[in-house]
Parts: structure tokens; C-alpha cells; sequence
């Protein structure tokens, strides 16, 4: 896994990534639900979604709108496994680890309070 400062670092560098921004429909959402429901959230969709070592719908499993988090995922390239093992170095075909599931909600927290400001 990368630190979360090379992470963002790394990630502002591509135009796919740094082009996703909250709607307003989802910063009401996180303001209505506050932020510690929302990462909870993400948790559940990391846990349900990307936990497994080869998770059903690998690749599309993850919609690109209508949930802070959901939005989160593709900034943060964090809403696949390709993407976590390209981007984070987290490996495909073996299941996410408890740090590993702590360190993509972090990325996701850290996106959601940036987007908020």
C-alpha cells in the first residue's frame, strides 16, 4: 500500500481521476448523513463489494454516481481490485485485509473532507 500523501500525489496526476467532483445532490447527502455514516457506508461497499479475492463484477461493480462514496471510489481508484492493485499495490486474487479495508476508507475520507471545503 502507498502512503495516502504519495497516493493523492499520484492520483492528481491523472486527468481520469482528478475529474470527478461530488454533485450537489451528493454533498447534501453527505451534509444531511455527516461524514462518520458516510465512511460507514463505505466500509459496508468495501466489505460487500471488494473484499473477496476475486469479487463478482470485478470492474463494475462500483456505479460512478448517486453516493458520495460511489464517487469516492473512482477518484480515489479504490472502486476495483485492478485498480487498487495498479494504483495502491494492493494484490489482486487474495482477499483485503482489515488494513487494507481501513486504508481505503481512509483514501475515501480523506477525498470526501477535501471535496467538502
Amino acid at each position: 500500500m502507498r502512503d495516502i500523501d504519495e497516493a493523492f500525489a499520484v492520483l492528481r496526476q491523472s486527468r481520469f481521476r482528478s475529474r470527478f467532483h461530488l454533485s450537489a445532490k451528493e454533498v447534501a447527502y453527505l451534509e444531511q448523513k455527516g461524514l462518520a455514516t458516510v465512511l460507514e457506508h463505505a466500509r459496508n461497499f468495501i466489505t460487500t463489494r471488494l473484499a473477496a479475492a476475486n469479487p463478482l463484477n470485478d470492474g463494475r461493480q462500483t456505479p460512478i454516481k448517486n453516493h458520495p462514496v460511489f464517487v469516492a471510489q473512482h477518484a480515489t481508484a479504490t472502486c476495483c481490485r485492478k485498480c487498487l492493485e495498479k494504483w495502491h499495490h494492493i494484490p489482486k486474487n487474495m482477499p483485503l485485509t482489515g488494513d487494507h479495508i481501513d486504508y481505503i476508507v481512509s483514501l475515501i475520507e480523506h477525498w470526501l473532507i477535501n471535496q467538502r471545503v
